[in-house]
């Protein structure tokens, strides 16, 4: 199982605590271990999409249900699905064993521009919401923490 205070310095994350990793053309994402820690034992990961579905930049791709509460999940950027994880319809529970790994969400294919460096902002703050994770959990910016590892839209104010 993750810590909550655990920060990937590998990946890019959304105020609603997604992070994507890139992996060659494709942006894998999940949820971070802060949100599962707030989220509770996972019961049920409904992914709405299909391979070859067009997801929209801040949309819900599906939801996550725990015994807290019931969850949107969001796109990190707008693009096509090219893979989903079908390991979660029946075993929710990697969510809380495995969030940085195994339990991965979808793989989106960024559409023009998806993840080029249009998507990273230039304007201060722009790393707001790592850098914030990372004080709530109480502790440092991993090293090789790049600043421009997160999403602009949807960032939290410091």
């Amino acid at each position: 199982m993750s810590q909550a205070k655990e920060v990937k310095s590998d990946r890019k994350y959304t105020k609603d605590h997604e992070w994507a990793l890139s992996e060659g053309a494709e942006l894998v994402v999940g949820i971070t271990a802060f949100a599962v820690d707030a989220l509770g034992d996972i019961t049920l990961v409904s992914l709405d999409v299909k391979p070859g579905d067009r997801v929209e930049a801040h949309k819900a791709f599906g939801t996550i249900e725990s015994v807290k509460t019931l969850s949107d999940l969001f796109a990190p950027v707008s693009g096509k699905i090219t893979r989903v994880n079908a390991a979660l319809e029946n075993a929710p529970e990697l969510v809380n064993e495995d969030c940085w790994g195994k339990a991965w969400m979808i793989a989106i294919a960024p559409g023009k521009n998806g993840n080029s460096e249009e998507h990273r902002t230039k304007t201060p703050g722009f790393s707001s919401i790592t850098f914030r994770i990372a004080r709530l959990a109480g502790k440092s910016i991993p090293n090789g923490f790049s600043p421009n590892k997160c999403f602009p839209a949807r960032m939290m104010s410091v």
